[in-house]
């Protein structure tokens, strides 16, 4: 017998939407503390956050940087929802400022949230996208990481 205990922490930032979205990066998503975005940013679906890595909570990112961590994202527009799974990671840094980068990949910055994600932007439905392309739109993305103790 045994017995398996879940611990989650849940997070909540605000950001906005902007002309120049195009999500569609493959690999990627991003939401940036800054105001401005060319189109060369295809990865960005949001502008104007609340929070970056640095601002992040320690207990979360406690649990971001635990490699049995499973990290769950959604990202909410208005009726829309789009939800993306991915995994924590001992190296995680969390220390930038501005940024927030979610990757399917098991790359490391210190822009890095979570890795081994299961989406990237361009897989959000193209009607979300018209909306996060509205600066007027106002977004809720919502971290939970639970760990496996």
């Amino acid at each position: 017998m045994s017995l398996a205990i879940y611990t989650a922490v849940r997070f909540e930032i605000q950001f906005s939407g902007h002309e120049n979205i195009r999500s569609n990066h493959q690999k990627t998503i991003e939401i940036t503390k800054e105001s401005h975005l060319t189109p060369n940013g295809d990865c960005i679906i949001g502008v104007n956050a609340s929070s970056s890595c640095a601002d992040l909570p320690s207990s979360l990112k406690k649990k971001l940087q635990n490699p049995n961590s499973k990290v769950l994202f959604s990202i909410k527009v208005g009726k829309h929802e789009f939800n993306v799974e991915g995994r924590g990671h001992e190296n995680l840094v969390l220390t930038h400022m501005e940024d927030i980068v979610i990757r399917k990949s098991g790359f490391i910055c210190p822009r890095t949230l979570a890795v081994k994600c299961d989406k990237a932007s361009d897989l959000i439905p193209r009607e979300m996208i018209s909306l996060l392309q509205n600066p007027k739109t106002k977004k809720l993305g919502r971290e939970m990481a639970n760990a496996h103790l």
